[in-house]
């Protein structure tokens, strides 16, 4: 994957989809279009807080013959002064940091990871809450993972914007040692103010502590003219008007430049765009289709699932038939009588259901049915 004729000499880190929902624009079809015209041979994928589009960019990868690289931005609890409640997180206390698999077992710590952002804190209140994760989640799921820093709306960015140079440090050290060898000081240019403030100093902490230094280029669009339609997506998302002052702005920089563009813009700093090939060589995982798994369900009394759904089934139509069928003059033969082709036809679909193994999913469904139903969740009519 060197720089040659066939190969560019620069790789996007930083791409978000149309799967980061009401903020990226980008198809994977497009995608990886686009990089196959510009002759990239690797890409990730980093939407926001999900990987929602990983197995379609994986599919799509492959048949385009580029190599998937799996990723995903997600929230890192800001650490406040004087918090009596450090994990408490509103929706202004967070940090943006990028995490990329390099191999299945940090695939698995990335699903953790995300699981942990919207289950692992559901205690806390007093929000608005957004799925975020801790760095106690980070040094349990770091494994196979590696960390670009988020640039100025990272953790060490925003202390850096903030004037908090002793604390950024620190957290540049503990990041270091919660991803050795896998954590990387990004530098970005799309021309933002926070970015020229921090850019220097950024540099400085990657030579203080002996980090590489990574050039991202975070795209939202496609193509610069794209720009206006993405700004009113943005404000679509935040109920906003694209007349007003204080809202989210990207620059028209965030888009999906050519390698050439970036080398000519990081012409200062070449080993920040040759480290985004040495990551995508270090990153070698692919999501693949499986067939779906179902849990299995607790029967109870020794039953399998179909003499369980069989039971459940068989009882379920006699309070039918005692409300809808039977009448009170009825004697028992006209009883048995009048349910024979009812009985018939539960008999004839619970076959069909066996044949196709499942029982197991009618049990998951009849039981969070009856569940919401208890504590007066609407449900549909089932059709």
């Amino acid at each position: 994957m060197e720089d040659s004729p066939t190969h560019a000499g620069f790789v996007h880190l930083r791409v978000h989809t149309a799967y980061s929902l009401s903020e990226g624009a980008i198809r994977i079809p497009q995608l990886i279009d686009m990089c196959r015209d510009y002759a990239m041979p690797a890409v990730a994928i980093t939407d926001t807080d999900n990987l929602f589009g990983g197995l379609e960019f994986s599919a799509a990868c492959a048949g385009g013959g580029v190599q998937p690289i799996i990723g995903c931005q997600v929230k890192l609890q800001r650490q406040r002064k004087g918090d009596a409640r450090p994990g408490h997180v509103v929706a202004d206390a967070t940090d943006n940091l990028v995490l990329l698999v390099k191999d299945e077992e940090g695939y698995g710590n990335l699903l953790k990871l995300l699981g942990q952002a919207y289950l692992g804190h559901a205690d806390e209140d007093d929000g608005p809450l957004e799925p975020h994760v801790t760095l106690d989640d980070l040094k349990s799921h770091a494994a196979g993972l590696i960390a670009l820093s988020g640039g100025p709306e990272g953790p060490v960015g925003n202390l850096l914007v903030n004037g908090q140079d002793d604390d950024a440090e620190k957290l540049t050290q503990t990041l270091s040692d919660i991803f050795p060898g896998c954590f990387y000081i990004e530098i970005m240019r799309h021309g933002l103010d926070a970015e020229k403030r921090t850019e220097a100093k950024f540099i400085d902490l990657a030579y203080t502590f002996d980090l590489p230094l990574v050039a991202t280029n975070e795209a939202f669009f496609t193509s610069p003219d794209m720009y206006e339609a993405h700004d009113a997506l943005l404000c679509i998302a935040a109920g906003a008007y694209v007349s007003q002052a204080e809202r989210r702005r990207l620059s028209r920089q965030h888009y999906f430049k050519s390698a050439e563009e970036m080398q000519a813009l990081f012409a200062d700093l070449p080993e920040a765009i040759d480290n985004t090939l040495v990551i995508a060589r270090r990153c070698a995982t692919m999501i693949d289709t499986i067939d779906p798994i179902l849990p299995p369900y607790d029967c109870g009394e020794g039953r399998g699932e179909p003499d369980e759904l069989k039971a459940q089934s068989e009882a379920g139509l006699e309070l039918r038939l005692e409300v809808a069928v039977y009448t009170p003059d009825m004697t028992d033969e006209e009883k048995a009588a009048a349910a024979k082709p009812y009985r018939e036809r539960l008999e004839y679909e619970l076959g069909v259901i066996t044949d196709m193994g499942f029982p197991g999913y009618f049990l998951i469904v009849a039981d969070f049915i009856h569940w919401s139903k208890e504590r007066g969740i609407p449900v549909g009519p089932g059709r």
